[in-house]
């Protein structure tokens, strides 16, 4: 296959599935030109715990996407996600050396927000803008060029633990492909999904995957809080091969096809055959039984999400309601329970603000990959980890101090 310099390719490495999106930049904007996914062995609650198992996901989900989209792929961005993300907000000072604004003085004053204790065990992944403050003046977004003798910048610092980061670059790097950059699952599938007038009037984000559930909150065009919860779509389906006696491979197949968030959304008496375990016969059960197993759990998910919203101090700032993305947020029902739970307007977070396949990635599970196609094309860097580096570990430490990026 042919080689193609300006392909961009997010890397989703979720716990359920192993997602490679192919874009290419054009004039009309980010096309998205081919696809592959494949079911993740290997990791669990966004970490990889099987090195081998991903490794073979990948190359799997690669060779998919190459296909789809006629040409090779060896440099991506990848998404990084887990119970093991951090995240506070900082706040740095420093004194304007000649009264105009420099790059110089905007780099220093990130440093000193950057200026805060962090474990040994842990890296900064990134350090995110959210305001300057020149002389009491607050608000401003872009204060290059700008007259004043005090600067100030609060910013938003996502830390993660350094081995999991290592181990997703080298999973990679043994399938053959360089790590242009790591991005937070939920700040790439922001890119995706959220709109500018959103960011602007304040949102909510909350991205459900298998293992994980991501939050993030916007307002005035940058993100104020992000954290994650260990509980995804995976425990929803176990509740289901535990409820059903069914095993775990079925309870997924079923979950996606007759699964309901609401019992009261179920019509009628239907029935489905549900396999049975060890050799057991199938059995008929109804949706209303599967739905009075699916409710509690993602309901759960909800309210633990409006809980840790709440901790955060910024509930108050979700004017314009609530984006429910991630795999679960396919499943019908799951908007309106969201809607009950929350007491804000919810909606379907799928990608937009693209072309080519776009009926194929019109999904809400391919958010964080569409978005990281879209964060790499917004933050263009040199490829970070290659393969056959023998020091993967120092270069993941020197490039993640190195990652200040304006995002928004």
């Amino acid at each position: 296959m042919a080689r193609r310099d300006n392909i961009i390719v997010g890397l989703d490495v979720g716990t359920t599935k192993i997602c490679a999106i192919v874009g290419e930049e054009t004039n009309e904007g980010i096309e998205i030109i081919g696809i592959g996914t494949h079911p993740s062995k290997g990791l669990r609650k966004g970490v990889v715990v099987n090195i081998e198992s991903t490794v073979q996901s990948i190359i799997k989900a690669i060779e998919e996407a190459e296909l789809m989209a006629g040409c090779d792929i060896n440099r991506v961005y990848a998404g990084i996600s887990g119970g093991h993300i951090r995240a506070f907000n900082s706040h740095g000072v420093i004194a304007v050396k000649d009264g105009e604004i420099t790059k110089s003085d905007v780099d220093r004053v990130i440093e000193a927000a950057q200026a805060v204790a962090i474990p040994p065990d842990r890296e900064v992944i990134h350090v995110i803008p959210q305001e300057y403050i020149i002389d009491d003046q607050e608000g401003i977004q872009e204060p290059l060029g700008m007259n004043g003798i005090r600067l100030e910048v609060k910013v938003h610092i996502v830390t993660a633990a350094v081995t999991s980061a290592q181990n997703i670059v080298k999973c990679a790097n043994k399938a053959g492909l360089d790590v242009a950059d790591i991005a937070l699952q939920q700040i790439a599938s922001s890119e995706a999904v959220l709109s500018a007038d959103e960011r602007e009037l304040g949102v909510g984000m909350i991205d459900v995957g298998g293992g994980t559930t991501d939050i993030a909150i916007f307002q005035g065009g940058t993100i104020k809080y992000t954290t994650v919860i260990s509980l995804g779509g995976n425990q929803v389906t176990g509740d289901i091969a535990v409820g059903l006696r069914t095993p775990t491979s079925e309870a997924e197949k079923i979950k996606k096809k007759y699964g309901v968030a609401m019992v009261s959304m179920v019509e009628g008496d239907e029935l489905i055959e549900v396999p049975g375990v060890g050799g057991h016969k199938a059995k008929m059960v109804s949706k209303q039984m599967l739905a009075e197993i699916t409710e509690p759990r993602i309901e759960e998910i909800f309210e633990l999400a409006k809980m840790e919203i709440e901790k955060s101090g910024f509930e108050g700032i979700t004017n314009s309601g609530i984006v429910l993305t991630g795999g679960a947020a396919s499943m019908n029902g799951a908007v309106e329970l969201a809607e009950q739970v929350f007491n804000l307007p919810v909606r379907k977070g799928i990608p937009t603000n693209i072309v080519g396949l776009v009926d194929v990635v019109s999904n809400p599970m391919y958010a964080t990959g569409v978005g990281l196609v879209r964060y790499g094309a917004k933050h263009a860097v040199e490829t970070q980890f290659k393969r056959g580096s023998t020091n993967v570990f120092n270069t993941l430490l020197s490039s993640m101090k190195g990652w200040i990026k304006e995002f928004f």
